[in-house]
């Protein structure tokens, strides 16, 4: 176990995207501003990002992950192989563009052509990795940082469900052949992470949700697939995944969709959480228990020991600011289940997990985290 195995406060990656980025990401892809001049000026937003983090006092700390116009992009413009186009910062806004804040969104048609793991691409190869995009993150952001830097991948769980298998038959004929290069393309970026210092790997994984909401189940068995066979398969896939990393800490995140302050999923934990904690070797669990569709507490006694639950408490999604007397209930209700040594407390997602941003100010942005770290204070003193 390391120090970072057990840390109180957590962030989940992506922070708002300021406007000056924004319009300066606009203009570099219009041709007005040259890609070394962006490159300073996104340098800049990263020096904010973790500034303003160690400011406020959080145990760990992100780039905000302001390279990315999608935090699925971590693996998607990590690899070749996939039949693809490119996308810019006009159609990721577009796409995440009208939808009613706090209302369930539902996917797009995710076969169009477009970004990988964002959408459901068939490959014309097998995959290669090109360029460790999380490593690039890492090594521009760690000059920058006293605090303990965490970086993100997006994890097997959600590349598999977006990977068009009966397009890419001729060159993956089962899925498990699939699985076997994304699970060898990780790990070789980890190891590199590994290599370069970095100590904590965070992975998203938003499509485990998708085992216990009944629209996404439906969904799949319509493709033809076997939901229980697919969660199963990511189960060893994450596992395989972190295998043989000393000194490192690994966490999972669990997410129910965050785009533009609406949701993609609800149902609690219970279906998936005996497997889910015992069966993945991840020292920090990230569960998003900001609203009632993530159910009750219930699940987390079946967390083992040595492990720990990041309490997802703070909304990323709403501007409202959550009172501290009701965080010190939830975190107590909680402890009824896990022992508070085996606690912690983040916001419940990324406040950009795509470059549109939820619906809040980067005001909003930083009054939650310091709530964040002031319920840790209370409650672990």
């Amino acid at each position: 176990m390391t120090e970072l195995d057990r840390i109180r406060t957590d962030v989940v990656g992506s922070l708002l995207r300021p406007q000056a980025w924004k319009a300066a990401r606009a203009r570099m892809e219009q041709g007005s501003l040259s890609s070394a001049d962006f490159a300073g000026i996104e340098l800049d937003c990263v020096r904010q990002n973790v500034a303003l983090q160690e400011s406020i006092g959080l145990d760990v700390v992100t780039d905000g992950e302001v390279g990315r116009l999608n935090f699925q992009d971590s693996f998607g413009l990590a690899v070749s192989g996939y039949e693809t186009g490119a996308e810019g910062l006009a159609q990721h806004e577009s796409r995440a563009a009208g939808g009613t804040p706090l209302a369930r969104f539902d996917m797009a048609d995710l076969a169009g052509a477009g970004t990988p793991v964002v959408h459901r691409r068939p490959v014309s190869r097998r995959l290669k990795l090109e360029r460790n995009v999380p490593l690039e993150e890492f090594k521009r952001a760690l000059p920058l940082a006293k605090k303990p830097l965490k970086v993100s991948l997006i994890g097997p769980d959600r590349v598999l469900q977006r990977f068009d298998h009966a397009k890419s038959k001729a060159v993956y004929p089962g899925v498990d052949d699939f699985a076997a290069d994304v699970v060898a393309i990780q790990r070789q970026m980890i190891r590199q992470l590994a290599e370069a210092g970095c100590r904590y790997v965070h992975i998203d994984e938003p499509g485990y949700t998708a085992y216990v909401d009944a629209p996404s189940l439906e969904a799949m068995r319509k493709r033809g697939e076997d939901p229980q066979q697919s969660f199963l398969r990511s189960l060893r896939a994450n596992a395989r995944l972190v295998e043989g990393f000393s000194g490192v800490t690994f966490g999972i995140h669990l997410c129910r969709g965050n785009q533009r302050s609406m949701w993609h999923r609800e149902g609690s934990y219970d279906a998936i959480a005996e497997h889910l904690f015992n069966e993945l070797p991840h020292r920090r669990f990230l569960l998003e228990y900001d609203s009632p569709r993530a159910g009750s507490f219930a699940p987390l006694r079946f967390v083992p020991k040595g492990k720990v639950v990041v309490l997802g408490l703070v909304s990323t999604k709403v501007p409202e600011l959550e009172s501290m007397d009701e965080l010190e209930r939830r975190l107590d209700q909680a402890a009824k289940y896990l022992p508070l040594e085996q606690l912690a407390v983040s916001p419940q997602c990324g406040f950009g997990s795509d470059v549109a941003g939820n619906l809040v100010s980067e005001a909003d942005q930083k009054r939650k985290l310091e709530r964040v770290v002031e319920a840790a204070r209370i409650m672990w003193r």
